[in-house]
């Protein structure tokens, strides 16, 4: 079920949120749809693009958390030692920061478009920052 739309500069993505792993980020981010941003490729850990947040606190423990999103997974780190983001992987990723490895909460599963994946990453890593959506369908 895709209950999601994701659009990263001018690829649009179907979703769905993982309910059943992640209630309390699910429920913490739904409050905050639409949610927009921007996206830039990340630093350290390896093929994704994400969303810097700062101090913003969801307030979630870690729930389904994970250092290696597949491509097509979306995580929210909630804070701690590093700043609060969310992360999209688009190939191999090791979640981590200066700090060291992280973990992010998945809270959310691209279900179409996975194909262009690459080609969003190609263009954050080469062209910048790009306009993120989440919204609901």
């Amino acid at each position: 079920m895709s209950d999601l739309l994701i659009t990263a500069g001018s690829f649009r993505f179907e979703a769905r949120f993982e309910t059943d792993g992640a209630p309390k980020t699910v429920a913490a981010l739904r409050a905050r749809l639409p949610f927009r941003s921007r996206i830039v490729h990340v630093r350290w850990s390896g093929e994704g693009v994400w969303v810097p947040l700062g101090e913003t606190d969801f307030a979630v423990p870690y729930e389904n958390h994970t250092s290696h999103p597949a491509p097509g997974q979306i995580i929210l780190y909630p804070g701690g030692l590093s700043e609060t983001e969310i992360l999209l992987a688009y190939g191999g990723v090791s979640f981590s920061s200066k700090v060291g490895q992280l973990a992010g909460n998945h809270v959310i599963t691209l279900t179409s478009g996975l194909e262009n994946l690459p080609e969003l990453g190609r263009l954050v890593l080469w062209e910048g920052a790009k306009d993120f959506e989440i919204a609901l369908r």
